[in-house]
């Protein structure tokens, strides 16, 4: 069992993982399509989700500029990373000030 497991990561290390983070734009866009039909749920949820997809374009981005500049991946360059990774932090933050502003719109029924 061990065997099979160390041979199954040294398969996944040979996958091209480029194709499936373009891929996975696909399943979130038709959740963000969803999402956005649901009355109840309030402006701050869905901006912060579409915020998500906003971040993949600044990773995209930054990664090509670190590549060029630096000729090192996004994660060795600490402060593009950080960059990358504040606009994920801001959409995190959103989203979870829409969902306290839900459940604090909540009505408690007393009985």
């Amino acid at each position: 069992m061990n065997n099979f497991f160390l041979r199954f990561l040294e398969k996944l290390e040979t996958f091209d993982n480029n194709v499936l983070f373009a891929a996975s734009i696909i399943p979130y866009s038709i959740f963000l399509f969803y999402l956005y039909k649901i009355k109840s749920v309030n402006r701050f949820v869905k901006t912060g989700y579409s915020l998500t997809i906003f971040f993949v374009f600044i990773t995209i981005i930054l990664s090509i500029l670190s590549l060029t500049y630096y000729h090192q991946t996004l994660v060795e360059v600490d402060f593009l990373h950080g960059s990358a990774e504040f606009f994920l932090t801001l959409a995190d933050f959103v989203i979870l000030l829409g969902f306290i502003k839900m459940l604090n719109n909540l009505e408690v029924n007393n009985s």
